[in-house]
């Protein structure tokens, strides 16, 4: 089945029947490791295992485990030691109970494995396991003893072969205590209606069509700095913009996800939200115009009369005087109620100079009309006198 080297021997422990496995990674890791170097001249940099009493560097075969009490004092154990442990898991993954799926939190997973059958004795009780795991539609909780602690573990059934999954103890998983926003937090139907186009719009995907960029983009590194040329630099990232709102970032990433799909952006979503909210912003800056209208108009039409009333020129001398007076308290008055009609934006002051003209162009007139009446008479009186 694989050719790998297996890194635990065993058996089921499955009620009273047996079944010898042997226990291989299920998964590999294809990252790309670096070395260190002196950066000086590129040598290698190495971790010599070396001991402390002695002073000089031992090999691996020289080496074991130990465990250091409370005062410092070293305690070795060797491997027969944990052999004879008393526990049934030190040589068997021990099946405990048969729970649905759903049953086992994600935050449980550790690394995991595949369960090859033991030569061919195995075959028949492994082949029921397996049946009997696809029927009950279910998984089996196990425990077993692996590099020198009891763990726990998850069979379940991949294709025909049994595969383990290594589960961290429930007191090992965090609670996720200050992690969620403590803030109240309300979220609209709307915002959720774009959420939900946006998971439709992106849809699933086939997992085997995904696959790690960065490692390929470290390999056209090295492959490039290998043939002695210059790595291809990165393209830069297109700017979104700022984003000032939940809603525009959800329908901007609806339109961006059916473009990438080569799909028609809809834009029925975009108008309504923008007539949502340009009602909303518009009715608050309607009314806020509104009010500032109503105080522009209150300001031409009340105060510029007190203005008047108030600030009209007091005119000493006569009869003439108290009437031109008159006439120009008057005045404000009418101007002030064409000003209505025309514009807002003309102010007493304009009133007042209008009235003062019109005063002076009357008395102007009066005087020139009082002068050619009394020019003709002067004339008669010199015709007489010198007849």
């Amino acid at each position: 089945m694989l050719h790998v080297r297996s890194i635990w021997n065993g058996a089921i422990s499955f009620g009273l029947v047996s079944i010898p496995i042997k226990l291989v990674n299920a998964t590999e890791s294809h990252s790309i490791s670096f070395r260190q170097i002196h950066t000086e001249d590129g040598g290698r940099i190495r971790y010599r295992k070396v001991c402390e009493l002695e002073e000089k560097e031992v090999s691996s075969a020289e080496i074991g485990k130990g465990y250091e009490d409370a005062d410092g004092t070293i305690i070795p154990i060797t491997d027969e030691d944990l052999s004879h442990l008393p526990l049934p898991t030190a040589k068997t993954i021990e099946i405990v109970a048969f729970v649905p799926a759903d049953r086992i939190d994600p935050l449980q997973m550790d690394a995991a494995y595949y369960l090859q059958a033991g030569g061919a004795p195995a075959a028949k009780p492994y082949t029921l396991l397996r049946e009997a795991l696809k029927r009950s539609r279910k998984v089996a909780i196990a425990k077993y003893a692996l590099r020198g602690r009891e763990r726990l573990g998850m069979l379940r059934v991949v294709g025909d072969a049994i595969a383990m999954h290594g589960l961290l103890w429930p007191d090992e998983v965090r609670a996720p205590e200050g992690v969620a926003p403590d803030t109240s937090v309300t979220v609209r139907d709307k915002e959720l209606d774009l959420a939900d186009a946006l998971m439709d719009t992106l849809g699933e995907v086939d997992l085997d069509d995904l696959h790690d960029e960065y490692r390929e983009a470290v390999e056209e590194v090295v492959a490039a700095k290998a043939a002695g040329e210059t790595p291809r630099e990165a393209p830069s990232a297109p700017s979104s913009g700022k984003v000032l709102d939940l809603m525009a970032a959800l329908e901007k990433s609806v339109r961006a996800a059916k473009e990438s799909r080569g799909e028609e952006p809809e834009r029925a979503a975009d108008s309504e939200s923008d007539s949502d909210s340009g009602s909303g912003s518009g009715s608050e800056s309607g009314s806020a115009s509104g009010s500032a209208s109503a105080s522009g108009e209150a300001k031409v039409s009340r105060l510029p009369q007190r203005k008047s009333a108030r600030g009209a020129p007091k005119q000493t001398g006569g009869k003439k005087s108290t009437s031109a007076a008159k006439k120009t308290a008057a005045a404000p008055r009418k101007s002030t109620q064409a000003t209505r009609k025309s514009t807002s934006s003309k102010t007493a002051t304009g009133a007042k100079s209008s009235a003062s003209a019109k005063s002076t162009t009357k008395k102007t007139a009066a005087k020139k009309t009082a002068t050619a009446k009394k020019t003709p008479a002067k004339k008669t009186a010199a015709r007489k006198r010198t007849a």
